[in-house]
């Protein structure tokens, strides 16, 4: 699923077309900014793009001299209580310049980064989107990083989505109103294990770290009685089953939630290519966004 989500477009050129208002903008801005919004392949080779270039600047030549130069430049003044003044004076002002180096190269870096961010066609489409969302039409899923959010989909982000005040829907009667959509692209019904997995996603995750305790204290406990002579103590033996049995709760757990994760993606991928077909497809669950967002 490392490609769903660039492929599952925010918002396809079909949904764009139900509303003539939202269309005739879409023309406008991308007339502005040399793009064609209403064409999905673009659309999509664009925000592959722009992924891809905002992804390389994480990962040049600027973010390994700047976090190498900024932890040694931290660590290195710890390191010197045992030379000889002169030579501990040398290397604080070794760790100095290294300080600079790292902060210059990271904050190098974050500019970069936010200009791939703000890059026209971006702009101009997350422009269109905000239209969109106040004309009333859904936003399938916006990735985390078109925002500028981290891969988790947390935070504020950079570039959000501009805010407009909402519009009112065409009157049905009038001739601008929108067309029927076309019902015979079909969006695929939600499977009840989708529904599952969006209750229970964020569920679990404990039975590890209890198990670990109640087998730690079991174990001291045990150990403690043997040193102390306290026969009673090594009840807390019985601490040792319970937390196998906690352990085996959570892999049968996990290994449930992980079936529905895969049930989840095979929604998201029909999803996506019954947009592609020219279905107009609801917004995704937090769930299911927080999915996607994890897989960028």
């Amino acid at each position: 699923m490392a490609d769903t989500t660039t492929n599952l477009l925010p918002v396809n050129g079909a949904t764009l077309a139900a509303d003539p208002r939202v269309l005739e903008a879409a023309r406008t801005i991308g007339a502005r900014h040399g793009m064609d919004y209403t064409d999905d392949t673009a659309v999509a080779a664009l925000l592959k793009e722009r992924q891809r270039a905002m992804g390389a600047t994480q990962r040049g030549w600027r973010a390994w001299i700047g976090g190498l130069a900024l932890t040694a430049g931290v660590i290195l003044p710890f390191t010197v209580t045992a030379l000889p003044d002169r030579t501990a004076k040398q290397a604080l002002l070794v760790s100095g310049v290294l300080l600079v180096v790292g902060v210059a190269a990271l904050t190098s870096l974050s500019i970069r980064w936010k200009r791939e961010l703000t890059h026209p066609a971006l702009n101009g489409y997350r422009e269109l989107l905000g239209v969109a969302r106040a004309h009333g039409l859904p936003l399938t899923h916006v990735p985390a990083w078109l925002e500028g959010r981290t891969s988790g989909g947390s935070g504020k982000g950079w570039a959000r989505i501009p805010e407009y005040p909402s519009v009112p829907p065409l009157p049905a009667a009038t001739p601008e109103a929108p067309p029927t959509p076309d019902q015979s692209v079909a969006v695929p019904p939600k499977p009840a294990a989708v529904t599952q997995y969006e209750q229970t996603a964020d569920t679990g995750g404990w039975h590890d770290e209890t198990g670990c305790l109640l087998l730690l204290v079991g174990l001291v406990g045990a150990g403690w009685a043997w040193a102390e002579k306290v026969p009673v103590a090594y009840g807390l033996l019985a601490l040792v089953p319970l937390a196998i049995l906690i352990w085996l709760a959570g892999s049968r757990q996990g290994n449930k939630k992980q079936a529905l994760r895969a049930e989840a993606e095979a929604y998201v991928r029909a999803l996506t290519a019954a947009q592609a077909a020219g279905a107009q497809v609801p917004e995704l669950s937090p769930a299911l966004r927080k999915l996607l967002d994890a897989e960028e």
